[in-house]
């Protein structure tokens, strides 16, 4: 690091980089969104198979970053702050639906189950 800075012009280049480090981590942490699970979603465990529990827990870390997920399968705004997406494809298709609240960046998963018995 030390001969990098050398080349690179002493300490502005590690004072830069250091900076840069210091805002990346603090906007990281900044743009983390509290996720609580309400009615049906905590039963989670026991209405999904396996395979769309793992992928409902997933869902959930994703779901820290921010309420849009337009890389889950189906994903789809329900209305201005709801939205859905596939947890697992098939017979039967899982689904998960949650609201955000951007003001104090709160998300509220409200159902994790069938798509047939999906509130929407």
């Amino acid at each position: 690091m030390q001969a990098c800075a050398r080349t690179l012009g002493g300490g502005k280049i590690v004072a830069l980089f250091l900076e840069i480090y210091h805002f990346l981590i603090y906007h990281k942490s900044m743009s983390k969104w509290k996720v609580e699970l309400s009615g049906k979603a905590k039963k989670a465990d026991k209405l999904l198979s396996k395979n769309a529990y793992k992928a409902f827990l997933l869902l959930l870390q994703d779901l820290k970053s921010g309420p849009e997920t337009p890389s889950w399968p189906n994903y789809g705004k329900l209305g201005s702050m709801t939205c859905h997406c596939h947890l697992k494809k098939g017979r039967p298709t899982y689904v998960a639906c949650w609201t955000a609240d951007k003001k104090n960046k709160i998300i509220e998963v409200y159902y994790a189950g069938t798509h047939e018995k999906a509130p929407y």
